[in-house]
């Protein structure tokens, strides 16, 4: 089995992002023997799985054959996933992103595990805390982690050395170095952009450069944070980079040009110099374009202390799922340890097959990860792609997440629309985040 596109983003390293886009399914038959945890088992959201996601599945089917499981192909849909509650017939299992977790929960949409957690022994220690807590609601747990998505800052090698500079000179640690190397680094002809210095990738990654001034976007109670200070000032910056590399529209319109997944990509290019990004995208990288000079530095604090900001996926239980003791025995399974040492062995297998590298599996189960990375990943040859996993999986122990919230969704919603108002140029960063915070109260307090 190859690894396409899909994989690299639904399985190879981590989910870099579930598009809320698509079919899911419902269930089909009601189980005979549903108390059991017996019958069948049918899903919505998991979509169509690689090479990892078959290993895990036929984990199960091998550990548990007394249970049937109907895979509905397609990513997560949320106004199918309600109609099919609101209907009386969910699916068994949903998958979907786990900062929507809070807002599905203050939907009755979702069941709390915590008495199945109990019953069929789930040890929630094995998963790392932060996607625990985003899946944790009012004390009760809502989902079981899967995979665990970081970011880094990766950098085109040959492009920085040629400016004479080093990786180093690209950290976040030092706003104003970095925005001036970033203009040493960006390029333009006449009015046409040619290459991108340093892309913050902005709206998206809005939590990462607050988190780096010192600011949450929500509160642990859940309660939205968007107006502090210091997001504005951060998002102020983030912008500031943009401003001076063209400005918002045409440096969109020249990013919407690059080749992500090709051997054209944006480094090979030269379309770009550096970037924080995902794990997964040094799959894609190495596949691509195995000679690229990479490099990379863990994204950094003001003060210097390493920081990721992490998301990734859950499987979480319909309210109204018929079968829910195989529900909750399906994610336990999945995530368990050895069931990521079988999809690490079929990993290894597709790298061997591809002439390629192993670059990690990132997972919400420490000790998977660390067994998988001891049995798996080793030295490539390739310095800089070696050197970049490396980073990735360090990035493990420093990364938060956005706090779990009742209205998670509105809140995210709400920051998102406030940074594009400033990329367009229609608000200053203070008076949006102002605004975003009015937006997010009222739904956060309509949910209380």
């Amino acid at each position: 089995m190859s690894i396409d596109r899909r994989s690299f983003l639904f399985g190879a390293s981590g989910i870099a992002a579930l598009t809320i886009a698509g079919c899911g399914g419902v269930r089909q038959q009601t189980s005979p023997t549903a108390s059991s945890g017996a019958g069948s088992v049918t899903t919505q959201g998991f979509g169509k799985p690689d090479d990892v996601g078959q290993a895990r599945i036929d984990a199960f089917k091998k550990a548990h054959p007394n249970i049937t499981v109907r895979i509905n192909e397609g990513d997560f849909d949320p106004q199918q996933f309600l109609s099919s509650v609101a209907s009386g017939n969910p699916s068994d299992l949903v998958y979907l992103e786990r900062g929507l977790i809070g807002t599905y929960a203050a939907k009755g949409a979702l069941q709390p595990l915590d008495d199945l957690i109990s019953e069929l022994d789930i040890d929630t220690e094995q998963y790392r805390g932060p996607a625990m807590r985003q899946v944790t609601v009012d004390d009760k747990v809502y989902g079981i982690p899967e995979f665990y998505n970081t970011r880094n800052i990766l950098i085109n090698g040959k492009a920085m050395r040629e400016a004479g500079l080093s990786p180093q000179d690209l950290s976040t640690t030092d706003w104003n170095k970095l925005h001036a190397n970033a203009a040493k680094l960006y390029q333009a002809k006449g009015a046409k952009i040619s290459r991108i210095g340093f892309d913050p990738k902005l709206p998206e990654f809005l939590p990462l450069w607050a988190k780096a001034n010192g600011a949450d976007l929500v509160n642990s109670d859940g309660s939205p944070n968007l107006d502090d200070p210091k997001t504005a000032e951060a998002l102020a910056f983030a912008y500031s980079l943009i401003s001076e590399q063209g400005g918002w529209s045409k440096f969109k319109a020249f990013r919407d040009t690059w080749d992500i997944f090709g051997a054209g990509n944006a480094f090979v290019k030269n379309q770009a110099v550096a970037f924080p990004w995902e794990g997964w995208y040094v799959n894609v990288l190495v596949q691509a374009s195995p000679n690229l000079d990479l490099q990379s530095v863990p994204f950094t604090d003001r003060q210097g202390k390493p920081i990721s900001f992490c998301d990734g996926s859950a499987w979480a239980l319909p309210k109204g799922a018929k079968n829910a003791k195989a529900a909750v025995q399906w994610m336990k399974t999945m995530t368990a340890t050895e069931t990521w040492m079988q999809a690490g062995a079929a990993r290894a297998a597709t790298v061997a097959k591809n002439k390629s590298m192993f670059t990690g599996l990132w997972t919400a189960n420490v000790e998977a990860d660390h067994q998988v990375q001891d049995k798996y990943v080793k030295p490539s040859g390739r310095a800089g792609f070696d050197q970049a996993v490396s980073h990735y999986y360090a990035s493990t122990e420093t990364a938060f997440a956005v706090n779990s919230s009742k209205a998670g969704s509105e809140i995210k919603t709400a920051w998102t629309d406030a940074v594009n108002r400033v990329l367009a140029g229609r608000q200053a960063p203070e008076q949006a985040m102002r605004q975003a915070q009015s937006e997010a109260s009222k739904a956060y307090s309509a949910l209380k």
